[in-house]
């Protein structure tokens, strides 16, 4: 996975980061969160046994970035008045916008709302936001993440009602 993921932060990245920005949040924003593997809610879409796809939701309350991002505990939300974070999704830049990402985010859905949630949530790189416009989130808030180097990586916050 962190294969795949690191192609596709650098390949993807193209025409929405620098060359500069997209190596920076490859190397320290973009991985696995071993967390979601571990409590299950972290899934890979592979054809003949390559690997085409991963993303996830998690049930806690970290927004967003792999295991070298998080520091402390990664409490658990609420269902009832918190929303389910969308996490990790990553595509193979051999096979971009044939609806792997869309296959993804379905699941997770129906798994959130079958945890209980009413309500996701995400932080979205620029290559992602069209993706994720498609599949009904909205913008909240655009923000910015400034990595070592003081590279500025422009993200947005958005959110969509499941249930």
């Amino acid at each position: 996975m962190e294969d795949l993921i690191r192609r596709s932060g650098i390949e993807l990245s193209k025409g929405f980061y620098s060359e500069e920005q997209a190596a920076a949040v490859t190397r320290y924003v973009f991985g696995v969160d071993s967390q979601l593997v571990q409590d299950g809610t972290y899934f890979v879409l592979e054809h003949e046994g390559r690997l085409l796809a991963c993303g996830g939701w998690s049930k806690r309350a970290t927004l967003f970035g792999g295991d070298q991002h998080k520091s402390g505990p990664d409490p658990l939300l609420d269902p009832a008045t918190q929303a389910a974070r969308i996490r990790a999704f990553f595509v193979d830049p051999a096979v971009p916008r044939q609806g792997l990402g869309r296959r993804l985010m379905e699941h997770c859905e129906q798994e959130a709302a079958r945890a209980g949630f009413k309500t996701l949530e995400l932080a979205a790189t620029m290559p992602g936001v069209p993706l994720y416009r498609a599949c009904g989130f909205e913008v909240l808030e655009d923000f910015a993440l400034t990595l070592p180097g003081n590279v500025s990586i422009p993200l947005s916050r958005m959110r969509k009602r499941i249930a």
